[in-house]
């Protein structure tokens, strides 16, 4: 079970996801596997006397590789992350135990009594409960009226079969997720054509799931809901209580703002729907899953902390128990990360500099789209603050001072080359490599294309000479206030 946040490791079903692809475009074995015929997962919270999360995921296995297996690895949530006791688990209804993987201790391995023959069909059935943290515990928690299951990293994630060309663990183009809660949970969730029933005072919804979809995820709760319009984009808020309507619609119209600005510089998200969820934290102490990322310090003020994180591609939990925050501010870097490969990219969490920065970048673009240029340079200073004046040719640079160059070096793109060829450069990079990752090569062959100039000499310079251009120092630290510095890029010439 992994977890979606800013600074995330990818989900691996992603990895297994675009691995498995050459192996499903054969129809003879060439390598040891299984396919997953069928899954269930149903969800089931209970409220009282304890709130409990409980799991059941159930799969229909079919060897369908060239030998036998005799071991079935799997993945289960990280403790560091989630509070839960060790899952019971069945194979063809009988109870078995795990072990440690020993090629990879986060995984778990499943000892097979039997050989699992080739073109025998077998049933895995996997329980799970989560409980709330306990105090001073800073692992995932829930309250009892309200809990989110993030897209990433909750229900348990077979890996492939082991050897040369093994597949295994992708999930069958269609499957059925079932959520039991109690009646008057609003729920939000992954999947399509939701079937919804009662059963002893609960709610029964099933969900059917699609590769398209992605992870799933689960929001639910006995939450105050409202919606604002912003024409063609719904925001839905749910909170734990009633909240200043005016306050709501301001940080919701300053979104939808920040939403324009990011299809303007990567391009449409893949996803069809208009609507995004704002959701209140059940337990805002255990809801975010990091203190800071490593551009946080460059991209917001001193001292701040996390008060809102991506739950699905579409959803935002947000900390609302000062009121209505500023949301542009606080969700702009998860929210960013949606239009640069959160859920479909499987390097999204792994690239190196300068990409690393590009969703921090995003994250202040779309904050100056809310709040005016003032927002762009002071950001700006923030990050040249961190870079010596006097920095000596030949040296390494310390990390930090190559985060804040990569940060600085999207808006010297800017600068340099427009924002009209800026954009379409970084679109046609997102589009053409969304589910495979990127690093600084496709950038460049990206802005050459769009530009016809040696971009990679520009990028080269700025990252491995020490320091930054002193023009462009002397361009954000002059003596005009930053309230009055405005982005006025120059347009490419071809």
């Amino acid at each position: 079970m992994q977890r979606a946040a800013n600074i995330h490791r990818p989900p691996l079903f992603f990895i297994a996801l675009v691995a498995s692809f050459f192996a499903f475009g054969c129809t003879a074995a060439f390598g040891p596997g299984y396919t997953i015929d069928k899954q269930e997962i149903e969800v089931h919270f209970i409220s009282a006397p304890e709130p409990t999360i409980h799991i059941e995921a159930t799969y229909h296995l079919r060897n369908d590789g060239i030998r036998p297996l005799t071991t079935l690895e799997l993945r289960l949530p990280g403790r560091r992350r989630f509070h839960f006791a060790d899952p019971s688990v069945e194979w063809d209804g009988h109870a078995v135990t795990l072990g440690i993987s020993p090629d990879n201790r986060r995984n778990s391995i499943l000892s097979l009594s039997n050989p699992w023959m080739v073109s025998e069909n077998r049933t895995l059935k996997l329980s799970v409960e989560y409980k709330q943290a306990a105090p001073n515990e800073r692992t995932f928690s829930f309250a009892p009226d309200a809990f989110f299951l993030p897209s990433e990293g909750w229900s348990p994630q077979l890996m492939p079969a082991r050897g040369a060309f093994a597949k295994g663990g992708v999930p069958p183009a269609k499957w059925q997720m079932t959520i039991r809660v109690p009646e008057g949970f609003l729920v939000h969730a992954s999947g399509e054509k939701p079937k919804k029933s009662k059963s002893n005072g609960e709610q029964v919804i099933r969900y059917t799931q699609l590769l398209k979809d992605g992870y799933p995820f689960v929001i639910a709760g006995r939450y105050v809901s409202a919606q604002f319009k912003a024409a063609p984009e719904t925001v839905m808020l749910w909170s734990r209580a009633p909240q200043d309507t005016d306050a709501l619609r301001q940080s919701a119209s300053g979104l939808v703002s920040a939403m324009k600005a990011y299809d303007g510089m990567f391009g449409k998200r893949v996803q069809n729907s208009r609507d995004l969820w704002l959701v209140e934290c059940p337990v805002v102490q255990s809801c975010f899953s990091t203190t800071a990322s490593y551009f946080t310090g460059l991209i917001n003020e001193p001292g701040a902390k996390p008060t809102a994180e991506m739950a699905s591609l579409d959803t935002v939990m947000v900390d609302l128990t000062k009121g209505a925050p500023d949301v542009v501010a606080a969700a702009g870097p998860s929210l960013a990360s949606t239009w640069l490969g959160y859920g479909q990219n499987p390097g999204f969490y792994e690239q190196d500099p300068p990409l690393a920065a590009l969703p921090a970048f995003a994250a202040v673009g779309g904050r100056e789209a809310a709040g005016g240029p003032q927002v762009r340079t002071a950001a700006i200073r923030r990050a040249l603050k961190t870079i010596p004046v006097d920095a000596q040719p030949g040296k390494p640079e310390p990390d930090e001072v190559v985060r804040a160059k990569s940060l600085l070096l999207f808006f010297a793109l800017q600068d340099r080359y427009g924002q009209k060829a800026f954009a379409e450069a970084l679109s046609h990079m997102l589009y053409a490599r969304r589910r495979g990752g990127f690093d600084i090569t496709d950038l460049i062959s990206a802005f050459d294309q769009e530009t016809h100039q040696n971009v990679g000499e520009f990028v080269r310079h700025w990252m491995k000479r020490s320091g930054v251009p002193q023009d462009f120092r002397s361009r954000y630290e002059g003596e005009t206030s930053a309230d009055a510095v405005a982005f006025q890029p120059k347009e490419a010439t071809p």
